[in-house]
């Protein structure tokens, strides 16, 4: 039978012996650090960085940059010269809002696993935007390198790998470094507005929650001959379990996250679950399922029923279904249309009464916390959803009801031997009643 384990014990090792989480937005006066020096006035620079060159990290460095109007690109890395260069000339490209804060000379853009080290010696704030499984060990050395955070989500692909962001944070917190999570919908004010309301008892009890994240097809890079199969595993990585925890983490991450935060924070205490490859049955697509069904209860019996899936030629309007229910003794709440109707105060709706773009709005909490010297930490519920993303697959792989406990204790590690470029093979396809448990 196979187990969801692997031989690296190095990350292992300090991962181990976490202790408590860290409240997520948690306000602290920032200490001494050369990001804070930099952030003591609002007329000082502050140089920002980027690890990990793809779509997601051209929008998050330059919502970065836009943020604050002294804030400097300094410095790319990327496994790939290719994604710095591809990056670097759309961001320095006329109309793209930021070309004449971009100041990334020759020597400051970095390639290869290592890159991360050398963007963090040159900044004062990163922002993480590489495969999950490498977000453990790169938030881990920015922190230490006094540096403030925006990370990406979700923030690692294994327990292990949650564990390390648990004590990561901790030291964030300590150190009095801003730590933005990218689970992006916290910082919408239309999710605030309704979620505050829910959680004022809008709905009365909530007794049931459906929660669904339906796409079409994602993007795929056909292999060229040069690539060895790590290049071509990194290059694909949505579809590799130890890069991307598979999609119902890289993805559906943002619907359980909102359903942990109308819960207050309070986590699943079980959960049980399907899926499967039933469309993406490609040998190209890895080792990762198509979907999954997963059942998460709490422990006062709410139950919370979740779907996604990632099926290409589907109906049009079936295949993009992201919704959240919210079922409570007094009524009943969408949170993506931000509607509630309710028997004890009616119908009501969210009204904008502004911008608010929520990509945006996560960048501007980072740097206004930078110069007020008021840090933000979201390490609690970053960890927490990504845990629960986790329980969810894993109980589908294994086949098995899984606990909360279960999953803080696990030993998977799904981390390679050793980061280099040459042969690796693909993980086996998970096989529930065969895949064991970690």
């Amino acid at each position: 039978m196979k187990k969801e384990t692997s031989a690296n014990d190095s990350r292992r090792g300090f991962m181990r012996n976490s202790a408590a989480v860290v409240a997520a937005a948690t306000t602290f006066h920032v200490a001494s650090s050369k990001a804070s020096a930099a952030g003591d006035s609002n007329d000082e620079i502050l140089k920002v960085g980027l690890i990990g060159c793809g779509g997601r990290g051209y929008g998050a460095i330059r919502q970065a940059i836009m943020a604050d109007p002294n804030a400097r690109l300094v410095a790319l890395g990327d496994t790939f010269a290719d994604r710095v260069d591809g990056v670097l000339n759309k961001l320095t490209s006329q109309g793209s809002g930021i070309e004449g804060r971009v100041m990334v000379d020759d020597d400051h853009k970095f390639v290869g696993f290592d890159a991360y080290k050398d963007v963090i010696a040159a900044c004062d704030v990163v922002v993480l935007a590489t495969p999950p499984s490498f977000r453990p060990v790169q938030l881990k050395a920015a922190i230490e390198g006094d540096c403030h955070v925006f990370c990406e989500k979700p923030i690692a692909v294994d327990p292990a790998g949650v564990r390390s962001v648990r004590e990561t944070s901790k030291l964030a917190a300590k150190k009095g470094l801003s730590l933005v999570s990218g689970l992006c919908y916290r910082y919408q004010f239309a999710k605030q507005d309704v979620i505050k309301r829910i959680q004022d008892g809008a709905l009365g009890k909530i007794q049931t929650m459906q929660t669904t994240y339906n796409t079409g097809a994602l993007w795929f890079h056909d292999r060229q001959p040069e690539w060895s199969d790590m290049e071509y595993q990194v290059r694909n990585w949505l579809y590799h379990d130890w890069l991307s925890g598979d999609h119902i983490n890289e993805q559906h991450i943002h619907s359980l996250d909102k359903i942990g935060w109308v819960m207050g924070n309070v986590y699943p205490v079980k959960a049980v679950s399907s899926g499967g490859r039933v469309v993406r049955t490609d040998e190209k697509y890895g080792n990762i399922y198509d979907h999954f069904n997963t059942v998460y209860e709490w422990a006062d019996g709410t139950k919370c029923f979740s779907s996604c899936r990632q099926w290409a030629s589907t109906n049009t309007t079936v295949s993009t279904n992201v919704s959240d229910w919210i079922y409570g003794t007094e009524g009943v709440g969408e949170l993506q249309s931000h509607r509630i109707d309710s028997r004890k105060s009616g119908k009501w709706q969210h009204k904008p009464t502004g911008k608010d773009d929520m990509y945006q709005n996560e960048h501007n909490a980072l740097f206004s916390s930078i110069r007020k010297g008021e840090a933000i930490n979201n390490g609690q519920y970053m960890c927490d959803s990504t845990l629960m993303a986790i329980m969810g697959r894993l109980a589908a792989y294994t086949g098995m009801e899984l606990s909360w406990d279960d999953m803080l204790n696990s030993t998977l590690d799904l981390s390679p031997a050793s980061l280099e470029w040459g042969d690796i093979a693909v993980r086996p396809i998970a096989r529930p009643g065969e895949t064991e448990f970690a």
